[in-house]
């Protein structure tokens, strides 16, 4: 939801281009000239792929840039759609192409190979250079994700710096998504610039993935037969993802989340569907791993084992989260293993962590966990686990104090579900928060409270959608587009002379990507009145105090 550095006009159509050089860079500077010159595309505009043995997903892209140039028809959000730029119009030079290539040297890989390499280790930045003469324009990168991501921004007028984690995450355990809903959350996802796909996929109250290990998890655990991820569904959801820019970070949450798997597993569970159950859980079900238990640590590591090695991210969520101690507190098997070795629950619990990440990082995974495991609990994390900060804001420092990388997702910023009001049944009083805007999001500082020396441990952050109150019938209008406001404040994070990003200047931009995205097919929900969205400033309070 970056600056508009000019207006994209369709096929025979006419608008104003801010002409000039717009460059990113992973060295977190961005440097860009431009003006104030309008062009127009020509009804013969092409892309022209300068690159031998273009993989076929770089043409798949450029195929969809020329798409969204002929098919778009979105007008400028101004009083008489820019009808007042005929004058400027009558002047102006054609664009007749873009050339894209790549920098001497660059290996030409796939964008699905590209999105999935190590963070830090992605070249997302790219050169787009517009001559305000109309002479060819030019789109340079490193590799063809850094193509890609200029192509997007050909296609929608963005300007923004690259490199960090920038997520969305979904939790399909509570309500199932089917495929189609994924997918079309994929390219909303493209179109903005989130590069990973946090992927909540079983939790207490359903387990929807296939394992071919362990098949009887789905069978028992999912709430329908067809209502599961297959193994051939989780391929597509990666590779569609990965053509577009997008890893795909998985999460199997562990020990706590994990009641359901009793439907199988009954001997690996505590306290499964104990009352009342928010003496031991969260939310209901209760039901936790009996993680003091060895063939319950082997189970576990070979279950994300089995899982992990089908994904080709180098990322691994699992969880760690609202471990309740009370599950295990009177659990006849969790207490006499505990007594027979001498161990203590938070010893048991390090074993645990230790073995099932063993697992994973044998795999060539970077394990991920949530707060607790690195502020609640005693246990040894490797060095390279990257902790996600959920709980508030004021954790990531504390975190951070630790040494390790973290990713920004405070729930009094970025979750998506809260203001629906409580979900749980007979409390008619309860909420689930405050409704999180995309303004209050935006004014979010990833920085903030964190030494300079300690700026290069957040990798970034995400916007998540909890599904107690979602599913494919208003995810649409749940996520987007309030999630592209995180996406640029993790892109930017400032604006290019060191001041905080501003939401008054952010709001045009975030009109103008919304109604884009509902002319792609994407149920966003509407920022302000139509009348506002034509006259920037006009509908904000201070302007209307006169002050």
């Amino acid at each position: 939801m970056d600056d508009p550095n000019f207006r994209k006009p369709s096929t025979d159509h006419t608008g104003p281009v801010t002409a000039g050089h717009m460059q990113s860079s992973l060295a977190h500077s961005n440097y860009s000239r431009t003006g104030l010159t309008t062009l127009k595309i020509s009804p013969a505009f092409y892309f022209d792929v300068e690159i031998e043995g273009a993989p076929s997903d770089l043409r798949d892209a450029v195929a969809q840039s020329q798409y969204y140039l002929e098919n778009d028809k979105l007008g400028r959000l101004v009083v008489g759609r820019g009808a007042n730029d005929t004058t400027a119009f009558a002047t102006a030079m054609t664009l007749s192409k873009l050339t894209l290539s790549l920098a001497s040297r660059a290996a030409v890989e796939p964008i699905s190979s590209e999105a999935v390499k190590p963070l830090g280790t992605r070249s997302e930045e790219y050169a787009l250079n517009i001559p305000a003469d109309g002479s060819a324009a030019t789109l340079t990168a490193n590799s063809t994700l850094g193509l890609y991501r200029g192509l997007t921004t050909f296609n929608q007028l963005f300007y923004y710096y690259g490199g960090p984690f920038r997520g969305l995450g979904l939790d399909t355990s509570r309500h199932y998504y089917p495929v189609s809903d994924i997918q079309r959350t994929l390219d909303a996802m493209s179109w903005v610039k989130i590069n990973t796909f946090h992927w909540h996929i079983t939790d207490s109250q359903s387990f929807p993935l296939e394992v071919a290990q362990y098949p009887e998890l789905a069978i028992n655990g999912a709430y329908s037969p067809q209502e599961v991820y297959t193994a051939s569904d989780v391929q597509y959801i990666v590779k569609y993802a990965a053509a577009r820019g997008i890893d795909v970070m998985m999460e199997i949450d562990t020990p706590g989340h994990t009641a359901i798997m009793a439907a199988a597993y009954p001997e690996y569970v505590a306290c499964f569907e104990a009352s009342p159950w928010a003496f031991f859980s969260g939310e209901p079900p209760a039901g936790q791993l009996r993680f003091a238990l060895p063939e319950v640590t082997n189970f576990t590591a070979s279950l994300l084992t089995n899982i992990a090695k089908t994904l080709p991210s180098h990322y691994f969520s699992t969880g760690g989260d609202e471990i309740n101690k009370n599950c295990y507190a009177d659990d006849y098997p969790t207490q006499q293993q505990l007594k027979r070795t001498g161990m203590t629950l938070n010893g048991a619990l390090d074993t645990f962590t230790q073995t099932t990440h063993g697992a994973l990082i044998v795999q060539g995974k970077t394990p991920v966990v949530w707060e607790e495991m690195a502020l609640d609990w005693n246990i040894t994390l490797s060095n390279e686990t990257i902790v996600m900060v959920w709980i508030s804001s004021a954790d990531a420092a504390a975190v951070v104090e630790k040494g390790f990388r973290i990713i920004q997702a405070p729930s009094d910023y970025f979750y998506l579900d809260s203001g629906a009001g409580e979900w749980l049944g007979d409390n008619p009083t309860g909420s689930s928060g405050p409704f999180r805007t995309w303004s209050e999001a935006y004014t979010f500082d990833p920085l903030a409270n964190l030494t300079e020396a300690q700026y290069e441990l957040v990798l970034g952050g995400e916007q998540i959608l909890w599904s107690e109150q979602s599913g494919p019938q208003n995810v649409d209008p749940i996520v987007w587009p309030r999630a592209a406001s995180s996406a640029e404040i993790f892109w930017s994070g400032k604006q290019p002379t060191g001041a905080a990003l501003n939401v008054t200047e952010a709001l045009p931009r975030l009109h103008d990507v919304r109604y884009r995205m509902v002319q792609r097919g994407i149920n966003a929900i509407p920022l302000q009145p139509q009348w506002c969205a034509f006259r920037p400033d006009a509908c904000d309070m201070y302007a209307w105090f006169g002050t």
